[in-house]
């Protein structure tokens, strides 16, 4: 078996479907079925079997499909560190890097960070997934990617993390409001990841006895700014989003002391990935990166 039968047996585990697998590995259906079927004549077992609603990998084939993770990931470091011995005398950084990103840091903040570390080591290469930040988390827990940028402060033992900057939460609304009067106001509701929530929810409940008035609810944070913009009601959301919006009246969320309600972002890894050049170059540039 090769780099790639490994590749394939990852893909097709987490699609269960041939189909939808062959179309994410670039190949054809009849090419992906005769890869399976040359890796299970060369081994001498059965890996999946067919069925109505996909496939179904055996107790062997689960097993090939958890060697695959540490498979991949020893072939990358193998790689890696072939390049950083040919390159040592030119001080120079090449690879891939997998990063996990939140949807509003890969929105924000992402493509000038990497516009920049891109001028320093124009050699590097990217492969990034997006998503909601406990999915995020996941990814880097699993070693699915190297490097992941989270919002909300997720305890993953076990990883390096780097705080990059807090975000004050704010209520934001076209018209001057009374915060007394916020149960009765209507509300556009961002349905974003479980933490924010709770965040938001816990301050609800410290400060008023009612449920809100939820007039409109949306799943992406952009879809609320541009409601709260345009008078449909008031919504609450963090500084980086309402950053040079001027015409929007903001109240900052304080807790029972006083002190400003803060949403964090981080950088997570994991320590032995400061092995591979390409991930201690960048995680290096984050730490000094200047936050504005």
């Amino acid at each position: 078996m090769d780099y790639r039968d490994w590749e394939i047996l990852k893909v097709l585990h987490s699609k269960k479907n041939l189909t939808k697998a062959a179309k994410l590995l670039f190949i054809t259906q009849p090419a992906l079925t005769n890869r399976i079927k040359h890796m299970q004549e060369e081994l001498g077992v059965q890996i999946i079997t067919r069925e109505s609603r996909g496939v179904h990998f055996t107790p062997q084939g689960e097993y090939l499909v958890q060697c695959a993770d540490e498979t991949l990931a020893r072939y990358h470091k193998i790689i890696e560190h072939v390049r950083s011995m040919s390159n040592d005398a030119e001080n120079e950084v090449t690879g891939t890097l997998k990063l996990g990103v939140s949807k509003f840091f890969a929105n924000y903040e992402l493509p000038h960070i990497l516009k920049l570390f891109k001028s320093e080591y124009p050699h590097v290469e990217f492969k990034i997934t997006t998503g909601w930040s406990k999915d995020i988390a996941q990814l880097i827990h699993n070693k699915d990617v190297q490097i992941g940028f989270v919002r909300g402060d997720y305890n993953n033992k076990g990883l390096k993390k780097h705080l990059m900057f807090e975000e004050k939460m704010s209520v934001a609304s076209r018209e001057p409001i009374d915060m007394v009067d916020l149960p009765n106001l209507p509300r556009i509701h961002y349905t974003g990841d479980f933490l924010l929530k709770q965040l938001i929810d816990h301050w609800w409940a410290e400060n008023y006895t009612h449920r809100p008035y939820i007039s409109i609810e949306v799943d992406q944070v952009d879809t609320c700014k541009e409601m709260v913009i345009n008078g449909l009601g008031y919504g609450i959301l963090s500084s980086g989003i309402l950053k040079d919006i001027e015409d929007l009246y903001k109240i900052d969320l304080t807790d029972q002391k006083g002190d400003p309600i803060l949403r964090r972002t981080w950088m997570y890894y994991h320590k032995e990935s400061l092995e591979w050049n390409v991930v201690k170059a960048f995680v290096n540039f984050v730490e000094n990166y200047n936050w504005k």
